[in-house]
């Protein structure tokens, strides 16, 4: 008889990491409290417009990337896709014309020399340390190690080429802005702020080195950003298909309220089923949690353990994680300028009260992706905000907040976007509580742990835990936030599941 294991989420890290491990002979149940799987890359509809909750692009599908390695193991077709070329637009203070980031490597170095005159030698080590760091993790390592066969698979994955990564290892970019004599360029400096904060959830001074150097090199070619034919949504629904090509399970939902670890190894779950209000008990071999790692340690209940209670306090000590304020528009199309690029990023010099660090990172749906009717498109603007902001304060106050939040998101957008009341068919907004309601992450935060020096790689938070096979996979762990960030986890999660089945 076959193992049997427990998928808490049905995220993308969940299912990528249920259909594998079906794929592979176990026997695999996801629970998802929510009733469409996907997290923060699933979908809603309203009045004809179909709008990705929060992820919009996607890494990793091209030949060789973690998707389509996945996609290929499972035998399931990659879904269509665009490339994002630009991968975004990134307007500055003060400035009406964008800095590019291209997907082709010429394009956006000229680019790059033009805007930040002098910052070459700056952009070539980003550029070698992302493509030692990129054949590293090609060699599956595992990272953190946290056993023998954990040490294995990360010293089998070096190389000498991997050496010209360590004495970077515990530098952030602010440190190396300082090397190359150019931190005290104010437009290169908001730039790199600008574009960390979306991937790492912090800026240039606290970011790892290593990790900007993948996260900003990753959106040109042969790599490359893409944009989904239809929606965030089509991802998942490919892997719900593999997970029920192996005999799978899914169930939506069902909220898995704790689990607690029994004497024999075996691990006993509490799932909720919200319909009928009601709970199941299973015991089984194996958990995997889709979920941040706040979460985990609420849901255990485990006997006094020392590394288990290092653990706790490790996650207690960690850096606030953000939340995100979203506003969802949908417009006639003569509300979106003339070659629009699929993502652009603003940022305002003045006081404002949104996302407390006067950003908004932009997605706008081409004509004909299955997102808008024809004549009609979808503009999705973000701002990562402080989730305390949010929290207990009454129903009239939040109302009041939203609002606020939404007009100043609208009136930012006006700089670029032709919104008024003739061209803005469709308009609401999420908050930290939206997400903490529809994905039941911990007061909201989206983004998983801010990739500093202290959380990064080696020092990052593990997919194995010291609670014997329980497993942690998404964007709380090594490598970080994104669908190929969280797929990776998964797969991680899965090949050190298989290590302790083989002989």
């Amino acid at each position: 008889m076959s193992e049997q294991i427990i998928v808490v989420g049905a995220g993308i890290g969940g299912l990528t990491a249920g259909a594998l491990l079906a794929r592979r002979g176990y026997d695999v149940t996801v629970y998802e409290q929510a009733y469409v799987p996907g997290g923060c890359a699933s979908t809603f509809k309203r009045r004809g417009f179909t709008f990705d909750v929060g992820a919009t692009q996607v890494a990793g599908l091209e030949p060789g990337g973690i998707h389509q390695r996945i996609f290929e193991e499972l035998e399931i077709d990659l879904p269509p896709v665009t490339p994002c070329d630009p991968a975004c637009a990134v307007f500055l203070p003060g400035e009406t014309q964008p800095i590019s980031v291209w997907r082709d490597r010429e394009k956006w170095q000229q680019e790059r020399q033009k805007q930040f005159p002098g910052s070459e030698p700056f952009w070539q080590l980003l550029a070698k340390l992302f493509r030692a760091s990129w054949k590293f993790q090609g060699r599956d390592p595992v990272l953190p190690p946290r056993n023998l066969w954990d040490m294995w698979k990360l010293t089998s994955a070096l190389r000498l080429d991997t050496l010209i990564t360590v004495p970077f290892t515990l530098m952030t970019v602010g440190d190396a802005l300082r090397l190359y004599g150019l931190y005290s360029d104010r437009r290169l400096k908001t730039f790199l702020d600008l574009q960390l904060k979306l991937y790492s959830q912090v800026d240039a001074d606290e970011t790892a080195l290593l990790y900007a150097a993948t996260a900003l090199g990753v959106s040109q070619e042969p790599q490359g950003l893409y944009h989904l034919q239809g929606s965030m949504q089509v991802l998942s629904d490919r892997l719900v298909e593999g997970l029920k090509k192996y005999g799978g399970k899914l169930f939506t939902g069902h909220s898995v309220e704790t689990i607690e670890i029994l004497e024999n190894n075996k691990t006993k779950v509490i799932i909720r089923r919200r319909k009928k209000d009601e709970t199941i008990t299973q015991t089984v071999d194996h958990v995997v949690a889709n979920v941040p790692v706040q979460n985990l340690v609420k849901m255990l209940e485990t006997p006094a353990k020392p590394l288990f209670n290092l653990y706790h306090r490790r996650v207690d000590k960690l850096p606030e994680a953000s939340g995100a304020f979203v506003i969802y528009l949908g417009v006639n199309e003569q509300a979106i300028p003339e070659n629009c690029p699929p993502h652009l990023q603003f940022f305002y010099d003045y006081e404002g009260i949104i996302g407390e660090n006067n950003s908004l990172f932009v997605s706008v749906s081409k004509p004909g992706d299955g997102r808008a009717k024809e004549g009609q498109r979808t503009i999705i603007a973000s701002s990562f905000t402080d989730t305390q902001i949010w929290d207990n304060i009454s129903e009239e106050r939040y109302e009041k907040l939203k609002q606020q939040y939404s007009q100043e998101a609208i009136a930012r957008l006006s700089s670029y976007f032709h919104l008024n009341a003739d061209t803005i068919i469709h308009q609401e907004a999420a908050t930290p509580r939206t997400f903490a309601h529809y994905t039941a992450r911990d007061k909201g935060i989206v983004g998983g742990v801010g990739q500093r020096v202290s959380t990064f790689g080696p020092f990052g938070i593990a997919t194995r835990t010291p609670i014997k096979n329980i497993w942690l996979v998404g964007d709380s762990t090594h490598p970080g936030e994104g669908t190929a960030g969280v797929s990776y986890s998964a797969l991680t999660a899965v090949r050190q599941i298989g290590d302790l089945n083989t002989p």
